[in-house]
C-alpha cells in the first residue's frame, strides 16, 4: 500500500490540502480556522458546485421555454423574470450548500480510505484538522441552508409545491447510498450520475409540479454526461483505488475508457436532442448542443488517461460544457 508522500504529507502543507489549488480564494479571505471546513464543503474546487447546479438550470431553462411556448398560457419572458430570477438563485444557493453537505458526508465515511491515498490524505479528516463530530455539525449547518433553498423553490409560486418538495427529500436516499457505491459496484460513477443528476427533475418539476417526458430524458442524458467526466476524474486516483480495493468505472474502463466514453458522450447528447424536441425548444438551444458534442469531441482528443494534471483539467472543462448548453436553452427563450 503507497504511504502519501513527504511533500504531500500534512504538515508539509501549511493547512492547506494537496488536491487543491493552492491560493484559492478561501486562504486569501478567510481565517485559518476556517479553512478546514472550507476544504470539507469544497469551496476551495467550485467546480463540483456548477455540475451540481447545471442540471437544475439547464431543466428550468427548459421548462421554461415549454411553458412560454404553451398555446394554453399567454406569457412572455418578462412575465417570469423576477420570480424565476430567484429560482436560479435559489438552485445556485442549494448546489452550494447540499454538494458541500454531500462532500462533507462523504469525508466523513471515507475517513479511513482517504488516509491510505496521497492525494486525499491532507484532507481535513484523515489529517486530524476535523473530528468526526464537528463533521456532522457541519453537515447539519449546510443542509439548513439547502433547506432554506428548497422552501423558496417549493413556494416561489405562492402555494405549497409538495410534489417538488417530496422529490427532493427522496434525493437524500441517493446521496446517502452514493459513499458506499464504490466498496460494492463498479459503477459509483453511475450512483454518482443519479445523485448529481437530480436537479434535472427538480427544475422541472418546480414550475410544472409534475415530471414529464423532456425532465426524464434529460435526467437520462445528464447520468450519463456524469459518469463520463467523473470517470475522467477517478483516472486519477486509479492506482491508489486498485491497491485498496475501491472499483471504479476508471478501473473498469481501463484502455478503453475513450471508447467508453465515445458511447456515453453520444448518449448524453442524443437524450439531450430527445428531452429539447419534446419540450419544443426553439433552434438556439440544438446550435448550443452542437457546440457541446465538438466540446465533448475535444474532450476525448486530448485525454491522457495517464496523466493526472490532463484528467483534471478535462474534467473540470466540463463546466464550460454545463455553460454552453445553458446559454443555447436561455437564446432559446429570449429568441
Amino acid at each position: 500500500m503507497n504511504a502519501p508522500s513527504e511533500s504531500l504529507k500534512p504538515d508539509s502543507l501549511h493547512g492547506k490540502v494537496a488536491d487543491a489549488v493552492p491560493n484559492t480564494w478561501v486562504y486569501r479571505l478567510l481565517p485559518q480556522s476556517v479553512w478546514p471546513y472550507a476544504q470539507l464543503a469544497r469551496w476551495d474546487r467550485p467546480i463540483g458546485s456548477w455540475l451540481l447546479m447545471w442540471p437544475c438550470w439547464w431543466a428550468l431553462a427548459l421548462a421554461i421555454g415549454a411553458l412560454m411556448g404553451s398555446p394554453d398560457i399567454a406569457a412572455s419572458w418578462s412575465d417570469y423574470v423576477l420570480p424565476l430570477g430567484g429560482a436560479f438563485a435559489a438552485f445556485l444557493l442549494g448546489a452550494i450548500a447540499m454538494r458541500g453537505a454531500g462532500c462533507t458526508y462523504n469525508d466523513l465515511v471515507d475517513h479511513e480510505l482517504d488516509a491510505q491515498v496521497a492525494r486525499t490524505a491532507s484532507r481535513p479528516m484523515p489529517s486530524g484538522r476535523v473530528s468526526r463530530t464537528n463533521a456532522k455539525l457541519f453537515i447539519a449547518a449546510q443542509m439548513a441552508v439547502g433547506a432554506g433553498a428548497l422552501l423558496y423553490l417549493t413556494t416561489f409560486k405562492g402555494y405549497l409545491n409538495t410534489f417538488a418538495g417530496v422529490l427532493a427529500l427522496a434525493s437524500l436516499v441517493v446521496v446517502a447510498l452514493y459513499p458506499f457505491a464504490k466498496r460494492f459496484t463498479n459503477w459509483p460513477q453511475f450512483v454518482l450520475g443519479l445523485s448529481f443528476s437530480w436537479g434535472a427533475l427538480m427544475g422541472w418539476a418546480v414550475i410544472f409540479d409534475e415530471i414529464h417526458l423532456p425532465a426524464l430524458a434529460l435526467y437520462a442524458g445528464s447520468i450519463c454526461w456524469v459518469i463520463g467526466y467523473d470517470t475522467i476524474y477517478a483516472h486519477q486516483d486509479a492506482e491508489d483505488d486498485a491497491l485498496i480495493g475501491i472499483k471504479s468505472t476508471a478501473l473498469l474502463f481501463g484502455d478503453k475508457t475513450k471508447l467508453a466514453l465515445v458511447v456515453l458522450y453520444s448518449a448524453a447528447l442524443a437524450l439531450f436532442a430527445l428531452a429539447f424536441s419534446q419540450a419544443y425548444t426553439g433552434w438556439p438551444a440544438y446550435a448550443g448542443l452542437a457546440v457541446g458534442g465538438a466540446h465533448m469531441i475535444w474532450q476525448l482528443i486530448q485525454l491522457d488517461i495517464e496523466d493526472a494534471d490532463n484528467c483534471l483539467r478535462l474534467f473540470k472543462s466540463n463546466g464550460q460544457f454545463g455553460w454552453i448548453l445553458f446559454a443555447g436553452l436561455m437564446a432559446a427563450i429570449v429568441v
